[in-house]
């Protein structure tokens, strides 16, 4: 019984700490079938803005298990704007230290990072965006990577 009230109490408290994300304007991950990132497997996401006054950060939010065998993550990145126009990134996620350890937050052997990929921005149309991204490692098949995921923040002007 004590169990089931600690974990109760506990996904409470997940709960209460994700819903005072305030600045969070959109968040949402992918999940990477059996862990390996076929080239073709394009993660698509799609979000509204009504916001074009405040800046944001853009990050690209990456889970992965410690066998994945790089220190680094090459993306192509797609954006496309309710206008139609279309931005194509080549993004290099450095997942590895100088000291040859993961970045980000580990448990066990499964690790969180995120990565920063445009900072201080204005979204300046409302409507829906789409970004795409597209594993560009030159391997057919990226073992270790479970989630990928995009989150936009709005940059606390306090």
């Amino acid at each position: 019984m004590t169990k089931k009230i600690n974990l109760f109490f506990t996904l409470s408290l997940v709960l209460v700490i994700m819903a005072c994300d305030r600045n969070r304007v959109y968040e949402d991950y992918t999940k990477i079938e059996n862990s390996i990132w076929n080239q073709e497997n394009i993660v698509k996401f799609e979000f509204e803005i009504d916001d074009t006054n405040s800046m944001n950060n853009v990050l690209i939010n990456l889970r992965h298990a410690s066998i994945y065998p790089y220190n680094n993550l090459w993306l192509f990145v797609k954006s496309s704007a309710p206008n139609g126009t279309i931005n194509i990134d080549t993004v290099e996620c450095i997942l590895v230290n100088k000291e040859n350890r993961w970045l980000g937050d580990g448990m066990g052997d499964i690790w969180d990072i995120q990565i920063p990929w445009k900072n201080n921005i204005r979204f300046s149309r409302q409507g829906v965006y789409r970004i795409e991204f597209e594993q560009a490692m030159r391997v057919e098949n990226l073992p270790g990577i479970m989630d990928i995921g995009l989150r936009i923040e709005k940059i606390d002007s306090n």
